[in-house]
């Protein structure tokens, strides 16, 4: 279920899909963010000294050609720990879908501003009571190339689980904060100086069925 996404810059819009079955159901009216949205960087850098936890503002620095975990809790939009050339950072945000309907209470957007050449890819993650961890089959995966930048709605890719976590053969779909896993993280991998922007809108979502 991976979906790739090329962000592009300039004067012209381009984006090159690579979609594979329900995906295809977030294709329509991308770029469309809409108003009043809350506005997020993940910004690849080599390290940061500083403590930064609580220092909220609208950015999480993540490691530079490495691996990051950022942490999510539910609440209010927040940034919690920019910092996560530690090694983890901390977001907070709400509850998209409580009731597991497919259909979101708010929709996320995300494109490369970075340097050409750059990547981001991102998985959603979460822990069962046994210590296990299950990252999501339907993974976000960007890069950036020369031209102008169109905002992608990756919803589904970050607001989602879909893992099979009863080892029965099925898909499961598991929305952030869904009690059947705990500790949810974002796992980010870039290369690169990559430069994302995403925006947490106040518009729906109906994404796919396992």
């Amino acid at each position: 279920m991976k979906r790739m996404k090329q962000a592009v810059c300039f004067s012209v819009l381009s984006a090159t899909l690579a979609l594979t079955g329900a995906s295809q159901s977030l294709a329509a009216g991308t770029g469309n963010t809409g108003g009043g949205c809350y506005n997020l960087q993940l910004i690849a850098v080599k390290s940061k000294t500083a403590d930064m936890t609580g220092t909220s503002g609208h950015s999480l620095f993540v490691l530079l050609n490495g691996k990051t975990k950022i942490l999510l809790q539910e609440g209010a939009f927040n940034v919690v720990d920019r910092n996560g050339t530690d090694g983890t950072a901390s977001f907070n945000l709400p509850n998209p879908d409580p009731t597991n309907s497919g259909t979101t209470s708010y929709s996320v957007f995300a494109r490369l501003v970075g340097k050409p050449g750059s990547t981001l890819d991102m998985a959603t993650c979460a822990v069962d009571s046994t210590g296990t961890t299950y990252c999501s089959q339907d993974t976000l995966s960007m890069q950036r190339i020369a031209g102008t930048s169109k905002f992608l709605n990756v919803s589904q890719e970050l607001l989602y689980i879909y893992a099979d976590i009863n080892a029965d053969g099925i898909i499961d779909r598991i929305p952030l904060f869904d009690s059947r896993l705990s500790d949810y993280f974002w796992n980010v991998d870039s290369t690169g100086k990559m430069h994302a922007q995403l925006r947490f809108c106040p518009v729906s979502t109906t994404v796919a069925n396992p």
